[in-house]
């Protein structure tokens, strides 16, 4: 695969980006420029194209690998995780979103916000847009979600916004301490 130009937007350097580990995929998102972060990646998570971003997912993934023999709980992977993220988060900005489908970690360098969202459900008004959005006809009683974002989406939710450095863990729709 040809590996991207500066400037120049490509396949493989596009969010999210996606690896298999332990039999489960786990999705990664990241806002932020890291100096200086070279990790040496021996394992089998290697970037396919050539931003920070994959780099630092890579690096993630291989040492959650490496710290874990089996598949660990959510508890015991963001104990791992809340020692990892310091060591990438000191090379620069690291707004990240991480999951494989049972949690979501998050962790805001500058900024995050998260909106929690469950029944009843209401109408949302979008902040870009004279829109408006009526959430009970997209969801039902049973679901709960959050919707982690850099800058708030709508006007009439409360938007929680995170502190810079803050690391937080969602499993279905909720905080997790």
């Amino acid at each position: 695969m040809r590996k991207a130009t500066v400037g120049k937007v490509t396949l493989e350097n596009c969010h999210p980006f996606v690896r298999e580990l332990w039999g489960r995929y786990w999705v990664f998102a990241h806002n932020g420029d890291l100096k200086n972060f070279h990790p040496p990646l021996h394992g089998a998570f290697k970037p396919v194209g050539d931003t920070d971003s994959e780099l630092a997912f890579c690096w993630l993934l291989q040492e959650l690998n490496k710290s874990h023999f089996g598949v660990p709980s959510v508890e015991e992977l963001t104990h791992t995780l809340r020692e990892l993220v310091p060591r990438i988060a000191k090379h620069g900005t690291f707004n990240f979103l991480l999951s494989n489908g049972q949690a979501l970690w998050t962790h805001a360098s500058t900024r995050l916000h998260y909106v929690q969202r469950q029944h009843p459900f209401a109408h949302v008004q979008l902040k870009d847009e004279d829109v408006k959005v009526d959430l009970v006809e997209l969801n039902s009683p049973e679901d709960r979600l959050v919707i982690v974002v850099t800058e708030p989406l709508t006007t009439n939710e409360n938007w929680v916004a995170m502190e810079p450095g803050e690391f937080k863990v969602f499993v279905d729709g909720r905080p997790i301490a």
